[in-house]
């Protein structure tokens, strides 16, 4: 399988999809052929004669895949916009890992490097003794950790990087992104985080509600990502 990287966060809402839209644009700027996963998504709009998530058609987008991939690229579609879990209890489903790792492998094959994002945060429940941990190991990609940038981040950082360890997974680095534009001392924040996650600051997305994930690209560095490809 290629070589790749599993996308996580601090916490819901910390912009994750967004940062994996610039992450992908800034390796296809290094000439990286980069396929695009999102295994589990919760919340469905219309799209082209069926159903999509959101924000499996933002990683598309940046990834340049066309829109008939949207089945593979996310196996596990849920209708409503909530905990994993939760949404499928309420549409009777289970949610099962098994249709991730083939899907995986099909669409590995168009490319050379993947970006797979989760669901959630990191430790978000899936089901009865499920959860995004086990996601994650089904890949066993090293993982990029979303830090939203705001009051508490640096509690959230912490300990998802530790949960990050005891799964046996490697942090290949982090992303800061700024969600809260008035957030003090975020200088201060981000140099913390540099002094004890042990793991390259791959970059820090200013606040751009109205950017694009390719201008933006230039904002992060993947040198670290590839040094071993």
């Amino acid at each position: 399988m290629n070589p790749g990287v599993f996308v996580t966060g601090t916490d819901t809402g910390v912009g994750k999809t967004f940062a994996s839209c610039v992450l992908i644009e800034a390796l296809r700027s290094r000439g990286v052929h980069v396929v695009p996963m999102k295994p589990i998504a919760a919340g469905a709009i219309a799209h082209d004669g069926g159903w999509a998530n959101e924000d499996t058609l933002a990683l598309m987008q940046a990834a340049g895949c066309p829109a008939s991939l949207a089945a593979e690229v996310t196996p596990v579609l849920l209708r409503e916009p909530m905990a994993p879990h939760i949404a499928a209890a309420r549409e009777g489903r289970t949610i099962d890992l098994a249709p991730v790792w083939p899907a995986w492998a099909r669409l590995a094959k168009a490319g050379t490097f993947s970006v797979v994002e989760g669901v959630g945060g990191f430790r978000v429940p899936l089901g009865s003794g499920l959860d995004t941990v086990d996601l994650a190991r089904t890949y066993a990609l090293p993982l990029v950790m979303v830090v939203g940038m705001r009051l508490g981040c640096l509690n959230h950082a912490l300990l998802t990087a530790e949960a990050i360890g005891r799964a046996g997974l490697a942090l290949a680095g982090w992303i800061a992104n700024t969600i809260d534009p008035q957030m003090a001392v975020a200088d201060e924040n981000v140099g913390a985080l540099r002094e004890r996650l042990g793991a390259p600051l791959l970059g820090r997305l200013p606040w751009a509600p109205q950017a694009s994930a390719r201008s933006l690209a230039p904002w992060l560095d993947v040198a670290p990502l590839l040094a071993e490809r």
